[in-house]
């Protein structure tokens, strides 16, 4: 079973390259756009810096990914200054997406153990230091690419220790993830869940909190709020989108909705039609 494609699902992925070549001194990225952001180191030194402080000194060809909207600053430690690509990326942050939320923070991956994503590495880098007609378009389609590969490739290695990816490393666990994933209108139950994973009602509830970091059902809200949001903005009537997610009524999804999201659904795609 595909475990990725539900989570990508609720989103429309999308990516821009905006810088390409050598930074000779500090950059700095914030958070005004609601983007992330993924920087590909090809060559260099660089300190990545949160909050003013360092959280990782990069000394090879390496991966630097910030899922969600963040204030960060890379900074070069030589005279050579280093050379990279730059690209915001939209991962469904402004609709709360389990894949947005699920993710660190930071994460960063050394280019020599990214293994699948080699070849796609060097088209990038072809494209981004060349100059061929459609550059731009083929660099962002790219890095789309690029990040099923790598969110592959988190998922598949179990290089995350918590969250929604390790559940679905987790043979077991992921039964009952994919199972809300497929049906988010079902009323499920504890007991079900557990059954499809296999183990005992308890045994299922303290292992999912203690992998996913929220109980079972909390999580179930979270997916059918996030699909939820994605019909809304679909045009789906709000009443339709309540029995598609799981509630009797609209009355009943409001409720949730707008205790979960912090808006009324009339509310929230109104001014998500205004932002964008």
């Amino acid at each position: 079973m595909d475990q990725l494609a539900p989570l990508l699902s609720q989103i429309s992925l999308s990516a821009r390259v905006f810088f390409s070549g050598e930074l000779c001194q500090m950059a700095n990225f914030d958070d005004s756009e609601l983007a992330g952001h993924l920087h590909l180191v090809k060559s260099g030194k660089v300190s990545v810096r949160m909050r003013g402080e360092e959280i990782a000194l990069i000394d090879r060809p390496s991966v630097l990914f910030f899922p969600r909207p963040c204030n960060h600053a890379l900074v070069p430690q030589d005279q050579k200054g280093f050379e990279l690509l730059c690209a915001s990326i939209d991962l469904g942050v402004k609709v709360r997406s389990p894949l947005a939320m699920a993710l660190p923070e930071f994460l960063a991956l050394p280019t020599d153990d990214v293994g699948p994503m080699a070849p796609t590495l060097e088209l990038l880098f072809g494209e981004a230091f060349g100059r061929a007609f459609g550059r731009q378009a083929a660099l962002d389609r790219l890095v789309e690419y690029f990040l099923i590969q790598m969110l592959r490739h988190v998922i598949g290695n179990g290089i995350l220790k918590g969250g929604i990816f390790a559940a679905l490393a987790d043979q077991r666990l992921a039964r009952s993830v994919n199972a809300m994933h497929d049906r988010p209108a079902h009323p499920w139950t504890l007991d079900e869940l557990a059954d499809i994973s296999g183990m005992s009602r308890a045994r299922f509830a303290v292992n999912f909190r203690e992998t996913v970091g929220m109980t079972p059902l909390d999580y179930l809200t979270d997916w059918r709020m996030s699909v939820a949001q994605n019909l809304i903005k679909q045009g789906r009537p709000i009443k339709s989108v309540a029995m598609a997610v799981g509630y009797q009524s609209q009355a009943a999804l409001t409720r949730v909705f707008s205790k979960r999201i912090g808006r009324s659904p009339t509310d929230w795609v109104r001014e998500t039609t205004t932002s964008n």
